[in-house]
This record gives C-alpha cells, sequence and structure tokens, in this order.
C-alpha cells in the first residue's frame, strides 16, 4: 500500500506503471497502491495497467504535512485522488524541482511514455497540518495513515514523539525497513518501495469481500468491510 512512481523525485527512474504492477504480479500480489509525494498523477496509468493483468491499483499519494511527517493517503476511486491532488498542489511550497539533485518527475501513461513533468518539487511540506489530515482526507473520501512511524526521520513519533491521540488515526503504517516495535494501534507493514527490487512479495494480507480500492477503503476507515 505505499510504493512510489518515477514521478516522485526520489523513485527510480525504472518505476514506471508497467514495471510496478507487473513486479506486483510476479510477487503474486493481488493489490497495491501507488502512493507518490504529494501527488496521485501517476495513478491513473497504474490502474489501467492494472486492470490490464488482474491487479488492483489503489490511488493514493503520500503526503507531507506541514510539520514535515509524511501520511499514507489512500482513496476508493480516481476521481477523489484527482480531487485531493489538486487541493494539495495548491497548498505546496512553490520551490522549482532541481532535476540533477532531486531526481526528475515523470507523468507517464499506461505505456510508460512521459506525457509530463512536474516542475514544483514535490517533497516539500504542505499547507495541512498532522491535526488536521484525518479530517481532510476523510472529507475526499478517503483513508489517513501515519507512514512508516517506526523510522527516524519524517515520521510523526520522529516529529512529535509519539502518535497523538487527538489525531484519531483508525491505523498506523510500520515500515519494513524501520525499528521493530510494537504499537497500541492497528497496523500495516509497507514497503515504501522506490526501487523495483523493494515491491514486497505476497505474505501479510488483509480479508476484504472484495478485492476492490472501496472496500479497501471501508476496512481501514471503519475496521469493517
Amino acid at each position: 500500500m505505499h510504493i512510489h512512481s518515477s514521478l516522485s523525485p526520489c523513485g527510480d527512474n525504472d518505476m514506471t506503471p508497467n514495471n510496478i504492477v507487473n513486479m506486483a504480479k510476479l510477487n503474486e500480489l493481488d493489490i497495491i497502491a501507488v502512493t507518490d509525494h504529494n501527488t496521485c498523477r501517476n495513478c491513473s496509468a497504474a490502474i489501467k495497467v492494472g486492470e490490464e493483468v488482474g491487479l488492483t491499483v489503489v490511488p493514493g499519494m503520500e503526503l507531507t504535512t506541514s510539520e514535515d511527517i509524511h501520511v499514507v493517503c489512500l482513496f476508493p476511486d480516481l476521481e477523489s485522488a484527482e480531487k485531493f491532488d489538486k487541493y494539495v498542489y495548491e497548498r505546496l511550497m512553490k520551490i522549482p524541482n532541481e532535476a540533477d539533485i532531486f531526481g526528475h518527475q515523470y507523468v507517464m501513461n499506461e505505456n510508460d511514455e512521459i506525457i509530463d513533468e512536474v516542475d514544483m518539487l514535490l517533497i516539500n511540506s504542505c499547507d495541512i497540518s498532522i491535526m488536521d489530515v484525518k479530517e481532510v482526507v476523510n472529507s475526499f473520501g478517503g483513508v489517513a495513515i501515519p507512514a512508516h512511524v517506526n523510522r527516524d526521520s519524517y515520521s510523526i513519533i520522529a516529529v512529535l514523539g509519539e502518535i497523538v491521540p487527538e489525531c484519531n488515526f483508525d491505523f498506523i503504517e510500520v515500515s519494513r525497513s524501520g525499528k521493530p516495535e510494537n504499537y497500541n494501534y492497528p497496523s500495516i507493514q509497507n514497503s515504501d518501495a522506490h526501487y523495483l527490487e523493494n515491491i514486497s512479495e505476497k505474505g501479510r494480507f488483509i480479508e476484504l469481500e472484495k478485492n476492490t480500492a472501496r472496500c479497501l477503503i471501508e476496512y481501514l476507515g471503519n475496521g469493517r468491510c
């Protein structure tokens, strides 16, 4: 539920829609999410590729809050994700990307053709607070999950020292590469893949009535499906 494409400046250029989806299929995954930094613009292509090969692709984003905390945001459909994308882009720090330093930010179609490159640096914080992020994402029909809480940077614990109860999160994300700690929250474990070899193999699972983005969002938002 946490994979970066070539649209993320820190994502490898080999992280194209076709490469991501087909690597996930090789790893026997049933459902994945594309979650680029502060944008959803490569979700459409990945969803189309997923439909062709029988893999569910959930549209998502890894949001950077005003406190520099990363939050995985997942949506039930592309329309909701694209509306949230526009909302976030309007609140993103307006700093041009320097591709030689941070990497390119390629928007691709379902044939892995580059159709655009985002000029604004996407890894900056945006004007949405961690205290408000769940309510904001919920208003677009999505769910907000604090990302890689067991890491020493860009996590809610690293920045604030705890998973603030007032944020009222339903789930947290624990990274495979972080510290092996236990938390008093329901958790999901993700790869935060920036390279094809980082995409997880089949292992952990969630039981859903239907293998759809909407059913997953209902489960993560309400603990039921």
